[in-house]
């Protein structure tokens, strides 16, 4: 299974941007699937969980501007992000957690401008 990201870009604060990861090859056994963020030199973030009961959860960073959601029979994870901030500048990465291991994608760059 491998995930690819897309969606990423440069926009100014305020502004939105939709990521979207699709996953290939048959997902069994998911346990969750997330979003995270990175910054160079600190650690990887997450942003966002869903599970495949519904459970969200988000860093108390993006809460009421990211929605987190997923379409399980095109095994995508998409993340809706509103009312951008500079802060929000990052890589962002999607996470496959399942019963086998965890699958990451190669990350996709957000760039926020003030």
């Amino acid at each position: 299974v491998q995930l690819q990201a897309s969606g990423g870009g440069l926009v100014q604060a305020g502004g939105s941007l939709r990521l979207s990861c699709a996953a290939s090859g048959k997902l069994v056994g998911v346990r969750s699937m997330n979003w995270y963020r990175q910054v160079s030199g600190e650690q990887r973030e997450r942003v966002a969980q869903i599970t495949p009961g519904g459970l969200i959860h988000y860093a108390d960073s993006v809460k009421g501007r990211f929605t987190i959601s997923r379409d399980s029979a095109k095994n995508t994870v998409n993340l809706q992000m509103n009312s951008l901030k500079p802060e929000d500048t990052a890589v962002y990465y999607c996470n496959v957690v399942a019963i086998v291991g965890a699958y990451w994608g190669p990350g996709t760059q957000v760039t926020v401008s003030s």
